[in-house]
């Protein structure tokens, strides 16, 4: 059995990421804001409030798990979503080393995929101003804190540019740093299949510090 921590666990993507890692038989750690808002109830699963921006404690809490599945957003209506995403992964990266863990795999953003050559998809105007800042700060954390990690075996997988409640289909595409789009030109993922891709890539890592991304 695999022991990881899951941070990030009771929102829209740690939830089911939660899900796939329990129905797989995985000890999960899930470090959350707010317990209550976990529903699960499974003797594998341990529920630990704690601040992911304190790194001394939170290296505490990761020490000694085989690997640590981040799914951490400070919430798409603080408006200091830009600064709060850049605290808490730099929080989370150094925690993870200093715990002595060395794989962390990252829920990334569609945002800095290509949709173009040389263009990503938030130069091309179509994300609504109300979460760029968001969107732009996950960008960041892959190009100014991940890229250059020599020491974590870190992976950012990206979502497709729509990722939503749906079916675990286990059809998809998987790509590199392309947005991957159907025959109709939409990028979309459900969120069913990206915790399945996730789960999928923490069994038999087929990435290594680089990002990918999945779609239909």
């Amino acid at each position: 059995m695999k022991n990881i921590v899951l941070i990030g666990a009771s929102g829209f993507v740690g939830s089911a990421l939660l899900k796939e890692a329990l129905d797989r038989g995985y000890a999960v750690k899930a470090i959350v804001r707010h317990p209550e808002k976990v529903k699960v109830e499974n003797k594998y699963l341990q529920l630990i409030k704690a601040d992911v921006t304190d790194a001394k404690k939170l290296a505490e809490v990761v020490k000694g798990a085989d690997a640590v599945i981040s799914a951490y957003n400070p919430g798409w209506s603080n408006p200091n979503i830009y600064d709060d995403t850049l605290k808490g992964y730099r929080s989370i990266i150094d925690a993870v080393k200093n715990a002595g863990v060395s794989r962390l795999q990252i829920v990334g953003g569609a945002g800095s995929l290509l949709f173009a050559p040389g263009k990503t998809v938030l130069q091309s105007g179509v994300i609504p101003d109300a979460i760029k800042p968001g969107v732009e700060s996950l960008a960041k954390v892959l190009t100014d804190y991940l890229l250059p990690e020599k020491q974590l075996d870190w992976v950012f997988f990206s979502p497709a540019g729509t990722i939503e409640p749906g079916e675990r289909t286990a059809k998809y595409r998987l790509g590199k740093n392309d947005l991957i789009v159907d025959e109709k030109g939409n990028s979309k993922i459900s969120v069913e299949d990206y915790a399945k891709a996730m789960l999928d890539e923490l069994e038999a890592p087929k990435h290594h510090r680089e990002r990918f991304t999945i779609g239909y």
